[in-house]
This record gives C-alpha cells, structure tokens and sequence, in this order.
C-alpha cells in the first residue's frame, strides 16, 4: 500500500518534472499513482492539476533546482511550449488542406518536448543520471534539413522579401516560424553558458528555415498568392 510518505514523493517528483516538458507524456501514469496513494490515505480519488508550489513566483527545474518563473530556463520553456503550441495550430490548418507533411509536424512537436527537457535540465545542478535522459542529439538536425531540401527542390526562385500570408495554412507556419525565432533567441544566453546542449539552438535555428519552407510550399500547393514587400508610396 502507498503511505503518505509515498504519496509526498510522487508530488514532489511531479513538481521536479512541471519544468520538465516530457512529463506531460507521463503524467497519466503519476497521477495514476497519486490518485492510488490518496485513496491508500484517505484523501481523494482524483488528483488534483494544481500543486501551488508555484505560488510565490518560483518553480523547479528537472534537477530538483529552485528558480524564479521568470529566470532564463522557465523563459526559454515557455517559448518552446508556445513554438508547439503555434505549430499545432499550424498543423490543423494543414490537416484540413491534407497537405502531406502533417507527420513531419508531429514528430518536430515530439521533439520540441525533448528539446524542453533538455532545457528543464541545466547542466551546472544536473548528475550524470539527469543528463543521460535529457540528451539532445543532432539527428533532429540532419532530418530538418533533408526536408528543407526537398521542398527547396519544388518551389520557385526567391525573388523577393515575401510578407507572411499565402492562405491559412501558410500564414499560420509564418506565426509558429516568427515564435521560432523567439525561442532560439531565448535558448541562446542558455546555450552559451553551458547550461543546454548546443544542438537545442541549431534544431530552432533550422526549425525556423523548415517553417518558412513550408510555408511557401503550402502557399503553393493550395494555389495562393504570397504577398510581396513594396515599398509603400
């Protein structure tokens, strides 16, 4: 049976992991066993989504660190939630003009909660165990840019400073590829002190070609036109 000691540590852990973006994958599971434990207690029967241990302005890394909510590391979490969050929007656009790349969408939001994981982990408070399930490597790299090429491949010469529009879809991939460049904008002080592997900042640096790309591929394939910059008279 789950003691109330137990049931301390699963909410401890679930706070560790609330900077930790690949918790959301698991957090049925915790709080499967929290709501088993509460039950064991006498408590409740369903877990509740709040903890307020965030109520006075600071939250936990990964490592088990205490931070304050608007220190670099919850800044650069919250702009590659957001990043995921525009292209998910992005891809119901898409979904509804089956465009084809809508798989690629999915797996680059997959990878965005590795990339927050990594960021969830910095190195100057992580143990070695820590940094072994948080690793960033460069395959998510070499795929976005096998796929810009493809694309690169079908559309026209750029010609022109072309303004974010070209349908729904396309318009929606310019927003996600504007909050891109946010995001690695707040990775990068991260990056160069050591505190996030540097593979972080080279996938949004390529995430945000990727999402240009294709945006203009989707303008293309749904037969709109992209709005150019001219000077104004």
């Amino acid at each position: 049976m789950f003691s109330a000691l137990t049931s301390r540590v699963y909410s401890r852990f679930i706070r560790f992991t609330g900077a930790f973006s690949r918790a959301r994958q698991m957090r049925h599971v915790h709080k499967t066993a929290i709501s088993f434990a509460n039950k064991s207690d006498g408590g409740s029967s369903s877990p509740k989504i709040y903890t307020k241990t965030g109520d006075k302005g600071v939250s936990s890394t990964f490592t088990g660190e205490r931070r304050p909510k608007d220190d670099a590391i919850f800044e650069a979490l919250g702009s590659t939630d957001e990043l995921s969050s525009a292209i998910g929007l992005a891809r119901e656009f898409c979904i509804n003009q089956n465009h084809p790349f809508v798989d690629e969408l999915d797996r680059i939001q997959c990878v965005l909660q590795d990339v927050g994981s990594n960021i969830a982990t910095p190195l100057s408070s992580a143990r070695e165990s820590h940094i072994k399930k948080t690793a960033f490597s460069s395959n998510p790299v070499a795929d976005l840019e096998a796929w810009i090429d493809r694309y690169t491949e079908d559309l026209p010469p750029l010609t022109n400073f072309i303004l974010p529009s070209g349908g729904m879809s396309s318009a929606a991939l310019h927003v996600a590829r504007s909050v891109c460049r946010r995001a690695e904008r707040c990775v990068a002080p991260i990056v160069r002190t050591g505190e996030a592997d540097p593979n972080v900042a080279k996938f949004l640096n390529r995430l945000s070609d990727y999402l240009f790309t294709l945006a203009r591929y989707a303008a293309m394939k749904e037969g709109k036109e992209e709005q150019i910059y001219r000077r104004p008279q």
